[in-house]
C-alpha cells in the first residue's frame, strides 16, 4: 500500500471520553504508515448544552500527543470554512470524520458538502461511526444523520446494529464492520488486588460499574441485582463514574434497597493514570446498558484483562465472548445479572475468563483498523 495522506477531523486530547482516546490512538496508528493531519476542536459542546462538570481532562499524566491544530468552533460557522479551505489546500487522499450524535450535523454537513465540491473528488471521505444513530433516537436524528452521512465514499461501524441502521439510510453504502479496538493509553500494568483494594478501602469480592452515569446505562437494573447477589455472597460493587443523570434516584435507590454497606460511589472523571487503581481492585466488571451500539469501556477493561458481563444489546456481544471472556445476559432482568454475577464466583471463572480474553487478543488491534481503512483506497 502505497503513503496516503490523511486528514482527520475529530477531538483529541486533552478532551475527555472514549472518542478522544479513540482518535488520538487511531492518529497514531496511521502515522506509522502514512502522512496524517489531525483537525481538533477548539470549542466541542456550549456549557448549557454539556451535562457533565468538565469538558478537558488537564489531570491525567497519561496521554498520546497527535500534534492535532485545535481549530473547529462548534458556535463558528467561520472556523468549519477555515476547515474547508485547508483541506481544499491539501487535497489528502482520505478525509476521515467521526459520527456519533446528529448535534454536529452543521459542521459535518458544511464540511463535508464542500470538500466534495472544491476537491472535485480527489478527497474520499470516510465517516467513522460510533453511532450511527444516537441511543434514544427520534425521526429528527435520522433525518439529520442521513443529511450528512450520504456525502461519505466510505464509512466503518462497531457493530451489527450500525450497520443495519446505516443500510437502512442509505442502502448501498460501502461499509465494514470492525470491532472496537482496545484503549492502549491507560496504564495497563495492573495493581495486586489486595493492595488496590487497600487502597479504596475496600475487602473481600467486588464488582465494578465504570464510566459515565446516563440512564440507557441500566445502573438501576445492577443495584436491584445487588440484594439477590447479597443473599448467597458478600459482593461490594464499586461505581465509577461522574453522574450526568440520575445522581439522586441512584442514590435514592441505594438506601431503599438497603445496600448502603456494600456500594461505594466514586461520582467524578477518573485521570487516565488512575484508572487502573479501580479496575484492579474488582474481579468482573459489569455493563447492564438497556441500549447501545458499542463502548469503549469494554476495551478499556479488556486491556487489563479484565473479565466484563454485558448485556445483550449493540455490539456489546459482539465484543464479549459468552461464558468465554465473559457473560452476556438479557437487558432489564437484575435477576439473570444476580445469576452471572454468582455463577462467576461459584464456578471460579476469573482465570478461565483472562485465559480467554488473551487469547481474543489480537481481534482488537489498531494495525487491523488501519488494514480496513487501506481497504477502501485500495
Amino acid at each position: 500500500m502505497h503513503k496516503l495522506s490523511i486528514s482527520v477531523i475529530g477531538p483529541t486530547y486533552p478532551y475527555r471520553g472514549g472518542i478522544p482516546h479513540y482518535n488520538s490512538l487511531l492518529c497514531e496508528a496511521l502515522s506509522k504508515k502514512h502522512k496524517v493531519t489531525c483537525i481538533s476542536f477548539k470549542r466541542m459542546y456550549p456549557k448549557l448544552l454539556f451535562p457533565g462538570k468538565e469538558q478537558r481532562d488537564l489531570e491525567s499524566k497519561n496521554k498520546i500527543s497527535t500534534n492535532a491544530v485545535e481549530m473547529l468552533d462548534t458556535l463558528n460557522p467561520f472556523t468549519w470554512l477555515k476547515v474547508v479551505f485547508q483541506i481544499k489546500k491539501e487535497k489528502p487522499d482520505l478525509l476521515l470524520m467521526y459520527w456519533w450524535t446528529p448535534f454536529f450535523f452543521p459542521i459535518f454537513l458544511t464540511i463535508a458538502f464542500f470538500v466534495k465540491k472544491l476537491t472535485k473528488t480527489k478527497t474520499k471521505i470516510l465517516f467513522l461511526c460510533h453511532n450511527v444513530l444516537p441511543h434514544d433516537k427520534t425521526f429528527i436524528d435520522k433525518f439529520l444523520s442521513k443529511s450528512v452521512l450520504h456525502f461519505s465514499d466510505f464509512f466503518i461501524v462497531h457493530s451489527q446494529q450500525d450497520k443495519e441502521d446505516l443500510l437502512s439510510m442509505i442502502p448501498n453504502a460501502r461499509v465494514i464492520k470492525s470491532v472496537h479496538p482496545t484503549y492502549e493509553i491507560f496504564n495497563y500494568k495492573c495493581l495486586p488486588k489486595i493492595k488496590a483494594r487497600k487502597l479504596l478501602g475496600i475487602k473481600g469480592d467486588t464488582i465494578l460499574f465504570f464510566g459515565f452515569i446516563r440512564k440507557y446505562k441500566g445502573l438501576e437494573y445492577l443495584l436491584r441485582a445487588m440484594p439477590l447477589v447479597l443473599k448467597k455472597r458478600k459482593v461490594s460493587l464499586v461505581i465509577v463514574g461522574e453522574f450526568w443523570e440520575l445522581k439522586k434516584e441512584t442514590m435514592d435507590l441505594i438506601q431503599t434497597l438497603g445496600i448502603n454497606d456494600y456500594v461505594k460511589v466514586y461520582d467524578k472523571y477518573i485521570p487516565n493514570e488512575d484508572i487502573g487503581k479501580y479496575v484492579c481492585a474488582s474481579d468482573i466488571a459489569v455493563l447492564p446498558y438497556v441500549h447501545a451500539t458499542n463502548s469503549g469501556i469494554v476495551q478499556t477493561l479488556f486491556g487489563f484483562k479484565k473479565p466484563v458481563i454485558v448485556t445483550d444489546v449493540g455490539g456489546l456481544p459482539e465484543s464479549v465472548l459468552d461464558n468465554k471472556t465473559g457473560f452476556v445476559v438479557p437487558p432489564k432482568d437484575s435477576t439473570a445479572l444476580a445469576d452471572a454475577i454468582l455463577k462467576f464466583y461459584k464456578e471460579k471463572k476469573e482465570k478461565r475468563f483472562i485465559k480467554g480474553i488473551i487469547q481474543d487478543k489480537d481481534r482488537f488491534s489498531w494495525d487491523r483498523m488501519v488494514e480496513n481503512i487501506e481497504r477502501f483506497m485500495k
